[in-house]
């Protein structure tokens, strides 16, 4: 059995609809689906640094882009020194990679509109029910993790062999059933990897639509085992909140907290980090 605590962790004016984040040592990076920067926040000092990731000339701004324009950044994952965020290929505008590096601080771009093409044609996913929220890089293989909130509810979980996911065509596709709410399932909206587990968020969204958002049910949390793809638990975690990114903070033998960021899909730069701590 499994017990959660879920309070607020940090006020930070500046951000919009954040949608992924990762804690590297006192930085919390955070992205937007909405907005062309990778923010910087440094939970000690509360400092916030703002590092332009988009450089597209036709954007006239880079917070609150219009939401045709908008890149739709739904990952923020991490491997070694690099970041990854990607788009959630739920549009054509929204096929876009971004690496960061740490150290060196070096931005690089990829078009992932083919990658994205095979894994369609791969799970037999159409363009309404392509919708990815979540990632984890091993080193030698990606988990991609597509959101279910498409008429066919595809939740599901992309493997891709191999380190370099604009070049791969070894994929494969685990189709995933998550509890549901008032018959609304649940649907991926982001995972961690802690050792050799993997941790989910989920959100029951009434809509049937990987573009309009809907009434928000709920959300979740769980694990499910890297080497089978298998749940091994889930737990509800709130009523109300959308919860799209989740990031490791400490584990202990008796409990593991992790941060949340949530997506209020408002145009207001403010955004409220939550810690969670689950307990065993």
């Amino acid at each position: 059995m499994h017990s959660t605590q879920l309070e607020v962790f940090a006020e930070i004016e500046g951000i919009g609809s954040a949608s992924g984040l990762f804690l590297y040592t006192d930085l919390l990076y955070i992205i937007g689906d909405n907005s062309g920067y990778l923010n910087e926040y440094n939970i000690k000092t509360k400092v916030l640094r703002k590092i332009q990731i988009l450089f597209d000339k036709d954007l006239e701004q880079l917070e609150n882009i219009p939401k045709a324009l908008k890149p739709d950044f739904e990952i923020l994952c991490q491997h070694e020194d690099k970041l990854y965020i990607l788009g959630s290929g739920s549009t054509p505008k929204r096929n876009l990679m971004i690496e960061f590096d740490l150290k060196t601080q070096k931005i690089i771009q990829k078009d992932l509109t083919e990658t994205y093409g095979k894994l369609k044609s791969t799970a037999k996913i159409d363009d309404q029910n392509f919708n990815l929220e979540g990632a984890i890089f091993t080193g030698t293989a990606w988990l991609l993790f597509n959101r279910g909130n498409g008429v066919d509810s595809k939740n599901g979980i992309f493997k891709i062999e191999g380190a370099n996911l604009s070049n791969s065509n070894q994929f494969t596709f685990n189709s995933f059933k998550l509890p549901n709410i008032d018959h609304v399932e649940s649907s991926f909206t982001d995972a961690a990897l802690v050792k050799n587990e993997i941790f989910f968020i989920a959100t029951a969204e009434d809509t049937k639509s990987t573009y309009a958002d809907g009434e928000i049910l709920g959300s979740f949390i769980g694990s499910i085992n890297l080497q089978n793809l298998k749940l091994t638990f889930s737990n509800k975690i709130s009523g109300h909140h959308k919860f799209e990114g989740i990031t490791l903070l400490h584990q202990s033998e008796h409990a593991t907290t992790f941060l949340l960021c949530e997506d209020r899909d408002t145009e207001e730069l403010k955004t409220t980090i939550y810690k969670l701590v689950l307990n065993y």
